[in-house]
């Protein structure tokens, strides 16, 4: 028989990762889920800011990625599952470690293979390509053909930008002069980054 459980964020989080099985907490659907774990079985499973995870909840991850074995709220059962895990971060999660805020062990067992992403501000040769995926992904997700391109006037002042936001902040902005923009070509002014550009370039 499952316990009738009240949600908090790391209930929440634990429901997501591992999944549920029918009425194991108030509102449960009444077929339950898998969880992303085991809908990962065989696959790769992304991990965003892995950093913001609560320490509770960094435990039970770390035993499912090292016994390979992952239980459903609700459920007396554990399944076994292969999933490779691959966790991003914007955080210091070395720094994290020695604050006691993440777990070592947790840590190392990520950390196999670190790839270190530079942030945009660094990365300005690329950052053409990734404006025009972006909106691409914009333009399908709202149904819009072809997909709007910035003008040259445009690029130059993202170009020049430091982003402290990073690639959210990009998303951010396209999408805001996606719907702007009067026309297929967003301009300069689309973009809405005139004082923050302005600053940037006085620093």
């Amino acid at each position: 028989m499952s316990e009738d459980l009240t949600m908090g964020d790391d209930d929440l989080i634990e429901a997501e990762l591992f999944g549920y099985r029918p009425g194991a907490f108030t509102g449960a659907s009444r077929d339950g889920a898998p969880g992303r774990i085991r809908e990962a079985h065989g696959g790769t499973l992304f991990l965003d800011e892995i950093g913001d995870l609560p320490l509770t909840m960094q435990s039970k991850l770390l035993r499912a990625i090292q016994e390979r074995q992952v239980r459903a709220l609700g459920s007396t059962q554990e399944d076994t599952v292969d999933v490779r895990v691959v966790s991003a971060t914007h955080k210091d999660l070395a720094a994290d470690v020695q604050a006691g805020r993440f777990r070592q062990d947790l840590y190392y067992r990520l950390n196999v293979i670190q790839l270190r992403m530079p942030p945009l501000r660094e990365r300005s040769g690329d950052l053409g390509a990734i404006c025009d995926a972006v909106l691409d992904r914009i333009a399908r997700d709202a149904g819009v053909s072809p997909a709007p391109r910035l003008s040259d006037e445009a690029m130059a002042v993202l170009t020049g930008y430091a982003f402290p936001g990073n690639v959210r902040e990009l998303e951010n902005l396209l999408h805001r002069a996606v719907t702007m923009a009067a026309s297929e070509l967003i301009g300069p002014d689309d973009l809405g980054l005139g004082e923050e550009a302005g600053d940037e370039d006085r620093k």
